[in-house]
């Protein structure tokens, strides 16, 4: 047993029972240190788009730390990687014209949010406007700011309340956020932060013209819509790089983290669209954004990532994961059956969680994966994530359904 506190853990359990120790991956598999291989049906933690061993990544970063690891971003400094990655990234950003700033991560990139809300309308002349909106089942990182604006209970509790200007509305009613803006105040609103699949909190597709409705209300009573891709954007979607082109949603912001780099090197970039930026632009305009971190733009990242978006081109990845949306949903949808199975949740793609009817056996039932060779994880309330590399097989997703009936059957 290490010395390592282990995030999200009953580390009192983790102590009785040991660690489960990942000592290297290939493709859809990990292995662990005796040697028994998984299906890892949640690519890391939803990040391993291109899936794990990928020496061409480990290429980029080798190749770029031997030039210059990294170097502050800060005023007006930039290394290659860094500014050709941003120029690549506005250039598929949903927003044409959007420029990117640079974090270490999603609760990073949250955060960055939803400062620059506020921040932005205190630049055009509204500063009350300093409440942020989110929703029941959604998760936006664990720093303060995203812990406090995430619809998950269990995630605030005994930490005291950690930020005053935030509320909550239903995950799945556009009625509630439009009441909820009433109620509050539109002069007061600063911003609503949208996951366009619900991920950690149980994975939940939208329902019906739910994205199109609240993009509406935004847009109705001026509030700056911001799209959470943290776990959607980089292809996990199916078929388009982010949720928010494939839905038109044309938000103020998209965060996002995991896919960037597809876990290889930490990182994360937040997308902002012209309207945002403009005040901070203008050549005469004198604004300090005081705001950043020691590896905003990281040259080796950077370099990661590029590697990274090159080889979800040139293997069309992004059409890959439009496979693995239909394919995850035809093959799961049988489990639904299983006298344990409340629903299984997919569609929306590369996606999927199968909900257990006693959430008390989920834990145990990520434990009874490994013996059938399939590692996942527990989320939401109850269920088991599904989120596999987009070079998962058709034939894979079929072993990884078969592996996950097993398990509910020795339950």
């Amino acid at each position: 047993m290490s010395a390592l506190w282990h995030p999200f853990s009953d580390m009192g359990a983790v102590e009785r029972d040991g660690e489960f120790v990942v000592t290297r991956g290939e493709g859809v598999h990990v292995w662990d240190d005796r040697g028994n291989r998984y299906l890892d049906a949640t690519a890391g933690l939803w990040f391993t788009n291109v899936g794990h061993g990928r020496a061409e990544l480990a290429e980029a970063a080798a190749a770029q730390i031997r030039r210059i690891a990294a170097y502050s971003t800060f005023g007006d400094v930039v290394s290659p990687p860094t500014a050709e990655l941003a120029d690549r990234l506005a250039a598929i950003a949903p927003v044409q014209g959007s420029r990117v700033f640079f974090t270490s991560g999603g609760s990073d990139a949250i955060d960055t949010a939803m400062k620059l809300a506020r921040r932005y309308w205190h630049e055009v002349g509204h500063p009350e406007r300093t409440v942020v909106v989110g929703r029941t089942k959604a998760y936006h990182g664990t720093h303060v700011g995203g812990t406090a604006l995430a619809g998950i209970p269990g995630n605030r509790e005994g930490y005291g309340e950690l930020m005053a200007d935030a509320a909550t509305v239903a995950w799945d009613d556009a009625d509630d956020l439009r009441a909820t803006i009433e109620r509050v105040g539109p002069e007061r609103i600063a911003a609503f932060f949208c996951e366009p699949v619900v991920g950690a909190g149980g994975v939940h597709p939208p329902p019906l013209g739910y994205l199109e409705a609240v993009r509406k209300v935004c847009r109705e009573y001026d509030v700056l819509f911001v799209a959470d891709e943290v776990v959607t954007g980089y292809g996990r979607i199916g078929g388009s790089w982010f949720a928010s082109s494939r839905f038109d949603l044309q938000p103020d912001m998209v965060t996002t983290a995991k896919g960037l780099t597809s876990g290889y090197l930490p990182m994360g970039a937040v997308l902002i669209a012209p309207r945002v930026t403009e005040p901070f632009f203008r050549p005469d305009a004198g604004v300090w954004l005081r705001h950043g971190y020691t590896y905003s733009g990281h040259a080796t990242a950077a370099a990661v990532a590029l590697a990274n978006l090159d080889i979800i081109e040139r293997e069309n990845l992004l059409d890959e994961a439009a496979r693995l949306e239909k394919s995850i949903s035809a093959t799961f949808a049988p489990l639904a059956e299983h006298p344990l199975v409340e629903e299984v949740r997919s569609g929306v793609g590369a996606l999927a969680a199968v909900q257990l009817l006693d959430a008390a056996h989920a834990p145990a039932l990520v434990n009874t994966l490994r013996k059938h060779g399939v590692s996942s994880r527990a989320v939401g309330q109850g269920a088991v994530q599904v989120s596999p590399a987009f070079v998962m097989t058709d034939a894979q997703v079929q072993e990884l359904a078969d592996g996950l009936r097993a398990g509910l059957d020795d339950l």
